[in-house]
């Protein structure tokens, strides 16, 4: 008798450290450093990484147009202007400057929106 409990012992002893095992390593294979739900994180932030890629993309080649647009070969005189005009702030005798009443969110522009402003400049 007491060898069969031995006997049973050892077979459950071996069966309880497979499924110890079994569990040990689904737990990791899951939750691990390199496990399922680190794989998903890691495409998540992939996906992300791509889209802000095209996106920096994107805004390279807009501002390579516009310094394409300044380069000395290929001068754009309105690209020229409009830049001059924005940064140094500057403007031309005959440009209007037109202004909006407040309270204008939500609304369409109407011809009693917009006041004309005397064209003296000092």
């Amino acid at each position: 008798m007491l060898q069969e409990i031995r006997k049973r012992g050892v077979a459950v002893s071996l069966q309880a450290f497979a499924a110890c095992m079994v569990v040990y390593f689904g737990y990791h294979a899951v939750h691990g450093e390199r496990g399922f739900l680190a794989y998903v994180q890691l495409n998540k932030e992939l996906e992300q990484a791509k889209l802000q890629a095209t996106d920096l993309s994107d805004r390279r080649g807009a501002m390579e147009m516009k310094v394409a647009g300044l380069r000395p070969e290929s001068l754009d005189l309105d690209l020229l202007d409009e830049r001059a005009r924005l940064l140094l702030n500057y403007g031309q005798v005959n440009d209007g400057v037109v202004r909006f009443d407040g309270g204008l969110e939500g609304r369409e522009l109407g011809k009693s929106d917009v006041k004309p402003v005397s064209s003296s400049l000092n």
